[in-house]
């Protein structure tokens, strides 16, 4: 895929797994909570990755009330974001993000807004001016909402902006936003289609003319 560009204006980014490793945090307060529900965590923890915890409850656990996973879930958050120092920004992030400073990104995630802030801090990372959290919205990834309340907030249109994910769920939401996607990393997306897809963020540059995203060889 030598030379291969997307040539759109405006970078959407995932945060977990796709701008920084918290992994180890994330599947650590999820362990917490198997442990406290008497559930097996490995049965469950391919699925918590980028998506809203209360989503996860409702399917490990389908008749729980909604408004107990919506407070536990709360909980969890309130852990990761306590466990932020933890959270490392993965290879090529940095000088990735450094590349985008003059044209529009902003980052689309299924943590809070607190604990976006204080992974990207931990990591070192740049906060975009349009930073679109879980809190924000009516639907998680793989609904398409966070993508395309990105994309109105900084005034581009949909088809004019690439998505990098790393897990299926937000692989789904970008597509369904109808942007193209260019996943990264190692997870399995067997189940999923995305435009391209590289190892990691050190594999992309951005070009000078306008926010073209080159894929190296």
């Amino acid at each position: 895929m030598a030379g291969f560009e997307f040539r759109v204006r405006a970078v959407l980014f995932d945060l977990d797994g796709t701008l920084v490793n918290s992994d180890a945090v994330v599947e650590r307060v999820w362990r917490v909570w198997a442990a406290r529900v008497g559930i097996d965590p490995a049965s469950f923890l391919d699925r918590v990755h980028g998506r809203p915890g209360q989503e996860v409850m409702a399917e490990v656990l389908p008749d729980r009330p909604a408004e107990v996973n919506l407070a536990e879930n709360a909980e969890l958050l309130t852990l990761e974001t306590a466990y932020a120092d933890e959270v490392v920004a993965l290879p090529g992030a940095g000088e990735l993000l450094a590349s985008l400073a003059d044209w529009p990104w902003a980052v689309v995630t299924a943590c809070t807004e607190p604990a976006a802030r204080a992974r990207l801090a931990a990591a070192g990372l740049p906060t975009p001016e349009v930073l679109v959290t879980a809190d924000q919205l009516s639907a998680g990834k793989p609904e398409p909402e966070g993508y395309l309340t990105a994309a109105t907030r900084l005034g581009i249109a949909p088809n004019q902006c690439l998505v990098v994910e790393d897990a299926p769920a937000g692989v789904r939401a970008g597509l369904a936003a109808g942007m193209p996607v260019l996943a990264v990393g190692t997870r399995d997306l067997r189940a999923v289609e995305p435009t391209a897809r590289v190892p990691g963020l050190a594999d992309l540059e951005v070009l000078e003319d306008g926010v073209q995203v080159r894929v190296l060889g």
